[in-house]
């Protein structure tokens, strides 16, 4: 395994940016039991970027303790990258709306972000940002491990 502090490793960017792969977000839930959750990312610069509902377990978890983990990886499972860190939100509309157009661009493409990113960005929707800590790397990000 491979660890940095910052999403700055050419192959961990372009293994982040690849394809649908969705992102296991994991916090901790209001009686301290770990959760993990499937969500449609994005990479903006060395950070992460998804969205969530205002009033999710996600938002009161980041709330209640900024850390996250997140986890991609490929369907074998025996490549992924992990990422550690600290999450903020925002509920500026614009943002949220700019998040949500700039996730669902990497999930349906650019030609339907507009029109999915609305969607996702209703009312009482937050932009998260989680800006690593800590990123951990096992297997071949170049996509050759099976």
């Amino acid at each position: 395994m491979d660890a940095m502090t910052t999403i700055t490793a050419e192959k961990v960017r372009s293994f982040l940016d690849e394809g649908g792969r969705t992102g296991k977000v994991g916090y901790l839930g209001a009686d301290g039991r770990p959760l993990v959750v499937p969500v449609w990312f994005a990479r903006d610069g060395d950070r992460i970027v998804f969205n969530t509902s205002a009033d999710s377990a996600k938002a009161a978890a980041i709330a209640r303790d900024p850390r996250l983990a997140m986890c991609v990886d490929e369907q074998s499972g025996r490549t992924f990258v992990q990422i550690q860190g600290d999450a903020e939100t925002t509920a500026e509309q614009a943002e949220v709306l700019r998040v949500a157009t700039t996730v669902a661009a990497r999930y349906v493409g650019a030609e339907k972000a507009e029109r999915v990113g609305g969607k996702i960005a209703g009312p009482g929707q937050l932009a998260v940002y989680l800006r690593p800590t800590r990123v951990t790397t096992s297997g071949d990000l170049s996509g050759q491990d099976g």
